[in-house]
């Protein structure tokens, strides 16, 4: 019955080793285009808008794991096509004290509710955190920038998403009804 489950969940689900997908059911294959078989043994480097992404978005990822066993967010995926969307990521380690060597990661495809604005990697990251609900401050603590850095970047992401004001800004990039 666990088989049938995986292969037919209404979420997409895939086995990851040392971040390295070993398999993935129906529903992960359809949000990234094409077939099961098409992602045995596919880094998940991939499916990361850039190189950076995949490493920022990683170690932030390991060091919530390790702690909790767990991590979760949304973020900007990338398609096997090279279209972008936003997508909500979750996984739960099976191996504790090496969190990345083994786990159950799922994936939601969030594009119909929240559409992909150009962003640098930098506006990227201080979307996601602004998302969290960090302060400008914690965010220029957490990317070694100054709040006013910060501030500059959070005034384009305002102008970007048509956003009156903060609020607002994190109701549109977390696809809340406004």
């Amino acid at each position: 019955m666990g088989d049938i489950a995986f292969e037919h969940a209404p979420i997409g689900l895939a086995m990851l080793e040392n971040r390295v997908i070993r398999g993935c059911n129906r529903q992960f294959a359809q949000i990234f285009g094409g077939a099961p078989d098409d992602y045995q043994n596919v880094p998940l480097a991939h499916f990361y808008p850039s190189r950076q992404d995949y490493e920022t978005i990683g170690a932030r990822g390991l060091a919530e794991m390790r702690k909790t066993g767990r991590y979760s967010d949304e973020r900007v995926m990338r398609r096997a096509n090279g279209a972008l969307f936003w997508c909500r990521v979750r996984g739960q380690s099976l191996t504790p004290d090496a969190p990345f060597m083994r786990g159950i990661w799922s994936f939601a495809d969030l594009s119909e509710e929240r559409p992909v604005v150009e962003l640098t990697q930098r506006e990227r990251e201080v979307a996601i955190l602004t998302c969290r609900g960090l302060t400008s401050k914690e965010i220029g603590l957490e990317l070694s920038l100054s709040y006013r850095t910060i501030e500059v970047y959070r005034a384009r992401l305002l102008e970007k998403f048509r956003a009156r004001k903060l609020a607002e800004l994190v109701a549109k990039l977390s696809g809340m009804p406004l």
